[in-house]
C-alpha cells in the first residue's frame, strides 16, 4: 500500500536518469567519432609529392601539415559544440516531457528569440559561416600573404568571426570574414617567380634561348636555391612578345611561398651577368 503512491514518481525519476546517462554516452560516443574523423583529416598526405623531394617540398608539407591539423581542430571543436547543444537540448526536452511540463510554449519561446535574434544578428551569423567554410576549405592560415579586397598583407590571426592583417607599412587590419567576396593567396602551396628579357630584334633566337637555358640550369644546380627558395628547375618558355623593335624572352620558376621576390633578384642578377658576356644587349624601355 506504501508503494503504490510513489511508484509513478520512481518510474519518472529512473526514467529521467536513463535518458540523461543515454545522453551523454552520446555525445561522449559522438565526441569521440569526431576526435577521430579530425585526426584523420589533420595528417593527411603530402600535397607536394608531385615535386622533386627534398628539404623545400618537406618544409612545405610540414607547413601545410601544421595548418591541416589546426584548421581540423577548429572545426572539430565547432562540431563537438554544435553535438552537445543538439543532444543534450533533446535530452532535456524530453525530460521535461516526461515530468509534464509542457514545452510546446518554451519552444514557441525559443523560436521567437530565435527570429529576433536572426534579424538582430544578421551581420554576426554571416561572419561566422563564412569563417567557418573558410576554415573548412582552408583559403588561407596564419603567416599566408593574402588580398582580402579591403586590405593585402600578412595574416596574424585567424577567427570563426574576423581575420587580423598586418600590411607593409605596418598597419593592423580587421576584416570581418563576411565581408570578404574574393581571396588572393600568394604563400599557398607554391609561388611562381618569372622576368622578361627584352632583346634587339635581329638577335639570335637560338642563341639567346640556349643561354637563357644555361641560366636555368645553373640556377638549379645551386645547392642553396634548391634547398632554399626553388621546387622545380627554371624553364624558359622562349619568345614570349614580338615587336619591330624587340625580341622578349620569359623564364620562369616555381618557388617556396613567400620567395619569389628573391629568386626574381638573383633571376634578373644571373641573366644580366650571362648577357653581358654573350655581348647580347638588352633593350631598354622594351
Amino acid at each position: 500500500m506504501w508503494d503504490n503512491p510513489w511508484a509513478p514518481l520512481v518510474a519518472s525519476a529512473i526514467t529521467v536518469v536513463l535518458i540523461l546517462v543515454l545522453a551523454f554516452v552520446i555525445r561522449n560516443l559522438a565526441h569521440r567519432v569526431i576526435t577521430r574523423v579530425v585526426t584523420r583529416a589533420a595528417t593527411g598526405g603530402s600535397i607536394t609529392s608531385r615535386f622533386r623531394k627534398g628539404a623545400v617540398t618537406d618544409g612545405i608539407d610540414a607547413l601545410l601539415h601544421e595548418r591541416r591539423k589546426q584548421r581540423a581542430e577548429t572545426m572539430g571543436s565547432v562540431l563537438k559544440h554544435v553535438a552537445s547543444i543538439v543532444i543534450l537540448g533533446t535530452a532535456v526536452l524530453t525530460v521535461l516531457e516526461r515530468l509534464t511540463i509542457p514545452i510546446a510554449p518554451l519552444l514557441t519561446s525559443v523560436g521567437i528569440l530565435g527570429v529576433a535574434i536572426g534579424f538582430g544578428a544578421q551581420e554576426l551569423v554571416k561572419d561566422f559561416i563564412a569563417g567557418m567554410f573558410m576554415l573548412l576549405e582552408d583559403q588561407y592560415g596564419v603567416g599566408d600573404v593574402i588580398d582580402a579586397g579591403a586590405a593585402i598583407g600578412t595574416v596574424e590571426a585567424v577567427t570563426l568571426r574576423v581575420t587580423r592583417l598586418r600590411d607593409t607599412d605596418g598597419r593592423v587590419w580587421y576584416v570581418r570574414n563576411g565581408t570578404i567576396t574574393r581571396i588572393g593567396n600568394e604563400s599557398q602551396g607554391w609561388s611562381r617567380s618569372y622576368m622578361d628579357v627584352p632583346v634587339a630584334y635581329d638577335s639570335d633566337i637560338v642563341s639567346v634561348k640556349v643561354l637563357l637555358e644555361h641560366v636555368a640550369e645553373e640556377m638549379w644546380a645551386d645547392s642553396e636555391l634548391r634547398e632554399s627558395r626553388i621546387v622545380e628547375q627554371p624553364q624558359v618558355f622562349g619568345v614570349e612578345q614580338l615587336s619591330d623593335s624587340s625580341l622578349v624572352f620569359r623564364i620562369s620558376a616555381k618557388t617556396v611561398p613567400g620567395t619569389q621576390a628573391e629568386v626574381s633578384r638573383e633571376l634578373r642578377l644571373r641573366v644580366k651577368q650571362a648577357l653581358d658576356s654573350a655581348g647580347i644587349p638588352m633593350v631598354a624601355g622594351a
